[in-house]
């Protein structure tokens, strides 16, 4: 059974209050060339992993607002594939969801506009929510792009530096991915009226998730088939990330030379046998090791959780996360 079906949650719901935000966009005429980019870019599929978390997350408060809650859902998947848009072009990926990126099919400078269309439309769609009293949907709309594109700029200025520590690595990660799960899972409790603890814990939880995300997509950038990443495996590598998996094989004081040899200009055949090395030095396990221990993190945070009967779904959750590569 599909994650959102667990959770008693319609993806085709979800979808079609995401739409909705570009239907009901009066600045926007639905036949231009942004609106159908979006919509496009909307219908290219997705678990919904974000705005689910929204919604998981109101089930902790006393007094959902389905229709605020199913507002914020559609904001938060705004903002995550405003991302996606964002991340094609820095890390020049000419695929996603096994389409051509939107920035190959209408140029790098059209497809930014429409990224930044969608980021600077969340926080205006949502302002409605952000009296003082309210000020979790500051959260998602402000703050939360703003880690976003911190993230993006420490992956940016680390490209090729093998100096950077696992200490940064991570921070990188919990601003580039973990942060906006963490929030999701917060402002669903807050719109719910659910208790500052309750809303504290989950953001934790959701941070755990995150990072565990996070760590997995670069493990699997070394061991999924290129067909099924729709790149040539070890492409963080060849763009110049240093992920976790190349950390620890740098520690391996035979193999730390032939890494950080490895520049823009490498040729394919040394990056291929420097991949190879990383793949059987143990540094995979070492960082699936990390993956599991925030997983585990996560479960003792359900296990405080366990008043509430919304539990069950963070530990559908949490299995999702576990078993995304499998």
């Amino acid at each position: 059974m599909k994650m959102n079906e667990q959770l008693g949650i319609s993806l085709r719901a979800v979808d079609k209050e995401i739409e909705n935000m570009v239907k009901f966009d009066k600045d926007v005429p639905r036949s231009s060339e942004l609106a159908r980019s979006i919509v496009e870019l909307i219908r290219s599929g997705g678990k919904r992993v974000r705005p689910l978390m929204v919604i998981v997350g109101s089930r902790f408060g006393p007094a959902p607002d389905e229709r605020k809650v199913w507002r914020l859902a559609a904001a938060a998947e705004f903002i995550h594939a405003a991302s996606l848009i964002h991340d094609d072009v820095i890390d020049d990926s000419p695929v996603r969801r096994g389409d051509r990126a939107m920035h190959i099919k209408l140029g790098i400078n059209r497809a930014i506009h429409v990224g930044n269309y969608m980021s600077a439309r969340v926080i205006e769609l949502i302002s409605v929510y952000s009296a003082d009293r309210e000020r979790y949907a500051y959260d998602l709309s402000s703050l939360v792009t703003t880690q976003l594109c911190l993230g993006e700029y420490q992956q940016l200025s680390h490209l090729f530096d093998y100096d950077v520590t696992i200490e940064q690595y991570l921070e990188k990660s919990k601003n580039k991915t973990a942060q906006l799960m963490a929030a999701c899972l917060r402002i669903g409790a807050q719109s719910a009226g659910a208790d500052d603890d309750t809303a504290n814990l989950l953001y934790s939880f959701g941070e755990k998730l995150g990072m565990a995300f996070q760590i997995r997509d670069d493990i699997l950038d070394f061991t999924q088939s290129s067909e099924k990443l729709g790149k040539p495996a070890g492409s963080d590598l060849r763009s110049g990330q240093v992920t976790l998996p190349v950390l620890y094989a740098l520690q391996d004081d035979a193999l730390a030379p032939l890494i950080r040899a490895v520049n823009a200009n490498t040729p394919a055949e040394y990056t291929d046998e420097v991949i190879a090395a990383i793949q059987s030095c143990g540094a995979l396990q070492r960082t699936e090791a990390l993956s599991a221990q925030f997983l585990q993190e996560a479960q003792q945070i359900i296990d405080r959780l366990s008043a509430y009967p919304a539990h069950r779904d963070l530990q559908v959750l949490l299995s999702f996360f576990s078993g995304r590569d499998k």
